[in-house]
């Protein structure tokens, strides 16, 4: 019950792995800040959060903006008086080669969802979690970790992701705050149904083989077991832990299993 009446701010918390995080955190009687840009969504997932020994309010955010990511903060403080936890869970991808892209735009949509908004969200929530000692947990991806075809966009924001939070956690190490960043691999998550296509639309259907990936369910429980002991990274695959050792020797090996696992989906 490491989250026992620990306030944790969860973004993207609406679906996927953001309604599993809540889930889980509510399961150890965490208090929640939830938030997404959908209301109606989040209080779905907060119902169910008190329902399994939470507490939960919502908070209609939209991270790329910087305003309403301060005003998600000031809500969780005036809520309940501090901030224990942050986890930027929001996030959005891509199914597209550069060359088919037909506006540019979608990509720099994507560098502000999933960069940015843990920019902003982290900024303004700092000072509370420096008073608490608190954690902050940032979900990357596999693709910050190495190229991965289909997705030059997506992969350059969890670059930065991460880059951020590792520059970030020697700053704040001297404060007693923890920074944990998970490498989820592929993900049951729906998030894929929401990938942006060459259009810059969401695509509306996964062209992922769902059942021989993991599930949301199971990618929760590993970032919130990781969360509570404060570790440094979670990497949830053998294939990414295999492939930081190889990108090392054999570089084009790791280029090459990136190319095999979209084209097979899994």
């Amino acid at each position: 019950m490491d989250f026992k009446e620990n306030v944790v701010v969860l973004t993207g918390a609406s679906t996927g792995i953001g309604e599993a995080l809540a889930h889980k955190l509510a399961e150890q009687g965490a208090w929640l800040v939830l938030a997404a840009r959908n209301a109606q969504k989040l209080e779905v997932v907060a119902t169910e959060c008190r329902k399994r020994g939470g507490r939960a309010v919502v908070v209609a955010t939209d991270v790329t903006d910087e305003t309403e990511c301060r005003e998600l903060v000031e809500r969780a403080v005036a809520e309940y008086g501090r901030i224990d936890t942050l986890i930027n869970n929001a996030g959005l991808s891509m199914w597209m080669k550069l060359e088919d892209v037909e506006d540019l735009g979608s990509l720099e949509y994507l560098m502000r969802v999933n960069f940015f908004g843990s920019m902003y969200c982290t900024y303004y929530a700092l000072p509370y979690l420096k008073q608490s000692k608190g954690r902050i947990v940032a979900v990357a991806s596999v693709a910050a970790r190495t190229g991965i075809p289909t997705r030059t966009g997506y992969a350059a924001s969890k670059h930065a992701m991460v880059g951020f939070f590792e520059s970030l956690r020697i700053e704040v190490e001297d404060d007693g705050i923890s920074v944990t960043i998970a490498f989820p691999d592929f993900v049951a998550s729906g998030m894929h149904t929401r990938s942006l296509g060459a259009d810059g639309k969401p695509l509306g259907h996964n062209p992922l083989q769902v059942d021989k990936i993991m599930t949301s369910e199971e990618c929760a429980r590993r970032i919130v077991e990781g969360a509570a002991a404060r570790k440094r990274q979670i990497v949830m695959s053998n294939r990414s832990r295999f492939g930081q050792w190889l990108k090392l020797i054999a570089p084009g090996r790791v280029d090459r299993i990136a190319k095999k696992a979209i084209e097979k989906g899994r």
